[in-house]
């Protein structure tokens, strides 16, 4: 072979095609490969995010925990320990309470079908079926 010719100068039509099947198939599976690997580190750095806002998750609720000790606490300087730990308790539960009524409220406004979304589709079906009968 000289040095100004390459393997596809001279090669046939079939042998063009049999090497451009081969180097697309090579193709294919390297950049499938490239794909899982950097699925891999993405799915690796998602389950780092979610130990670590697991992680920020338990720390917030020692936190408040530790607020509503402080909270007992302080009322216990005027009070008994008892009836402080009493108030905030009660606090606290009517606090979850409102939450729940809250919560509820918003349950019962949510509907289970998408409201727009059907009455745009519906709004469809009737645009098609008036054209189809000449009515535009």
């Amino acid at each position: 072979m000289s040095a100004g010719t390459t393997p596809t100068e001279n090669a046939s039509t079939g042998e063009l095609i049999a090497q451009l099947t081969s180097q697309t198939s090579r193709l294919v599976r390297d950049e499938m490969r490239l794909a899982q690997k950097e699925f891999q580190e993405s799915a690796k750095h998602a389950g780092i995010g979610a130990g670590l806002f697991s992680v920020a998750g338990v720390l917030a609720v020692f936190g408040v925990a530790t607020l509503i000790a402080a909270a007992v606490a302080a009322l216990a300087l005027a009070l008994p320990v008892w009836a402080a730990a009493l108030i905030v308790g009660a606090v606290l539960l009517a606090a979850g309470g409102i939450a729940a009524l809250v919560g509820k409220k918003q349950v019962q406004e949510a509907s289970p079908l998408p409201q727009q979304t059907v009455a745009n589709v519906k709004d469809d079906i009737q645009e098609v079926k008036d054209a189809r009968h000449g009515r535009t």
